[in-house]
């Protein structure tokens, strides 16, 4: 399951990551590289007044998106919470998000096994290398709302970090990922609303991390679902 900020920050420590084409051994290093940011997702309160600073306004599309505009694929090649660590991107999401992980015995960056309890939908889905997998890799503000936000105008940098960020990403199921596409809040909302929350919790602190716009529909709805925080 997602765990909150404190569990969520865990570190790779003295685990060896060396190439992550599959289980096989490589230029193993150590890392100390962190799978999230400290004090991410925002707590409720630091939401709501994060939210209210965030500029309102509707999708800019000054340019065309394409998925392409924010890097061809994971990359290791960023500065962003996880970076760098010798890892792919995926597997980085894996580690931290699946209960009961196995890793390569030879390359401990793959995840050969382990069970994610999706926070979208509650279900509890199997993970194995071998084999084709429910699990997904969303951006909780996909790249195409992102784009809209106005990453649009930032750099081929600042887009490979953020479509790598670990504090963007979430693993989950993957039909929920395809329905959830690039909707924004008041389009889309996780079918479990225990999720709620922590959802617009963490949908504020990416856009504030990033100083990404928001609609006032979107506002609106990422209001209602910081109300249900207890």
């Amino acid at each position: 399951m997602i765990r909150e900020a404190g569990v969520l920050a865990l570190v790779l420590g003295a685990v060896a990551c060396g190439p992550t084409t599959g289980p096989e051994p490589g230029a193993a290093r150590h890392s100390a590289v962190p799978l999230v940011s400290p004090g991410f997702p925002p707590t409720p309160a630091e939401a709501r007044t994060r939210l209210a600073g965030l500029r309102v306004a509707w999708g800019e599309n000054r340019q065309t998106y394409e998925r392409a505009r924010f890097g061809d694929g994971w990359s290791d090649e960023t500065d962003a919470p996880g970076g760098r660590n010798g890892c792919d991107t995926r597997d980085d999401v894996l580690r931290r998000d699946l209960d009961d992980v196995r890793l390569g015995d030879r390359n401990p960056c793959v995840v050969l096994s382990g069970v994610l309890h999706d926070p979208y939908t509650g279900k509890e889905l199997p993970y194995s290398y071998r084999r084709a997998s429910q699990i997904q890799t969303d951006h909780v503000v996909a790249l195409g709302a992102a784009w809209r936000a106005g990453a649009w105008a930032w750099t081929p940098e600042r887009r490979l970090a953020y479509a790598n960020d670990l504090d963007v990403l979430v693993a989950t199921d993957k039909q929920t990922n395809h329905d959830k596409s690039s909707r924004t809040p008041d389009k889309w909302r996780p079918p479990r609303s225990a999720y709620g929350c922590e959802y617009g919790r963490r949908w504020t602190g990416i856009k504030a991390k990033y100083g990404l716009t928001v609609s006032p529909p979107e506002k609106k709805a990422v209001e209602e679902l910081l109300a249900t925080c207890r």
